[in-house]
């Protein structure tokens, strides 16, 4: 019988020993820290639902990146909050919109802070939807091009990556066809490969103010319930010219992060959503949960799933406690 020589409890008896056979090591670079950019000047506008996070006018922004750049976070991706929307997302790819000013802001303050921007319509549109609506229905063609000058419009003002959200077939490769023929081949795209329509979401709809007028996005996001769909869906992106991929919900999806990584040798990004977030800072607040641990733990989860970078609104917390 193996007992006693095998032991397994030797090699946990003591925090040096742990850490010498810990499989899976969490790094400050792991991280990317969502940010919401809005109107104004010295605007710190608190999200309720997502407790210390913040609507962030551009120079409060840009010392949020200074902070994540100080801590060794690998970057930023910055979402936008216009002053005005329309039914054709125009402030998504005006050259003067606000994550476009962001960019250019961070990009002079911060030059050496890694720069995503959220490729999406949905913060835009007075509707809340993520393209072109006709007669209720989402339209999934004429929303490319949206998207691809968009995504052009962010590589101008200095983005290091695009990623877009919307879940349109074939958007990644119009956006790869547009950076190409605007001078911009060396852009990598972030592909949000596996969104799935998920309920985790919530809270974000109130920091990115995008909540949708009508109906809801299940036409266009994933199915919860399937898994075997979210592989051909990353596939597809990568066939598009996507260099890198996302799975996002994270902690519900660790089977789909599991699975991608298994299966796709290219960068795997997951988020974990606004929901998560909450979720977790409630138990926490409620004195339920061991913050640090928690904290810790969820992300190490995600990056055991086989995660290479996680999108994460507890970057900074995280970034502290390593």
């Amino acid at each position: 019988m193996p007992f006693p020589t095998h032991r397994m409890r030797r090699v946990r008896a003591t925090e040096p020993l742990r850490n010498l056979v810990r499989e899976t090591q969490l790094d400050p670079r792991d991280f990317i820290l969502p940010l919401f950019a809005c109107p104004g000047k010295g605007v710190r506008r608190a999200i309720s639902s997502m407790p210390g996070n913040y609507q962030l006018s551009i120079d409060e922004l840009v010392k949020e990146c200074s902070q994540a750049h100080s801590l060794g976070i690998g970057g930023v991706i910055l979402f936008g909050i216009p002053e005005t929307k329309d039914e054709l997302a125009s402030g998504a790819y005006a050259d003067d919109g606000i994550v476009q000013q962001a960019v250019r802001a961070v990009k002079r303050e911060v030059p050496k802070l890694l720069v995503m921007t959220d490729v999406c319509n949905c913060e835009y549109t007075s509707h809340g939807h993520c393209g072109l609506v006709v007669d209720g229905e989402v339209q999934n063609d004429p929303t490319l091009e949206w998207l691809a000058k968009a995504a052009v419009s962010h590589a101008r003002a200095g983005a290091d990556v695009v990623a877009p959200s919307d879940m349109m077939d074939g958007r990644v490769a119009a956006i790869r066809k547009a950076l190409d023929e605007s001078g911009f081949p060396h852009t990598p795209i972030l592909a949000y490969a596996a969104k799935y329509a998920s309920a985790f979401y919530g809270p974000f709809r109130e920091a990115a103010e995008s909540t949708p007028q009508f109906g809801d996005r299940r036409s266009y996001q994933m199915d919860p319930a399937n898994g075997r769909e979210a592989m051909r869906e990353i596939e597809l992106d990568l066939e598009e010219g996507a260099d890198m991929i996302m799975v996002k919900p994270a902690m519900p999806y660790l089977d789909i992060i599991r699975q991608a990584r298994d299966r796709f040798d290219a960068p795997l990004g997951a988020y974990q959503v606004s929901g998560e977030f909450s979720m977790l800072m409630a138990a926490i607040q409620n004195n339920w949960l061991d913050r640090d641990r928690a904290i810790l733990e969820s992300l190490t989860s995600i990056r055991r799933a086989g995660a290479d970078f996680m999108l994460t609104y507890f970057a900074k917390d995280a970034a502290k406690l390593l």
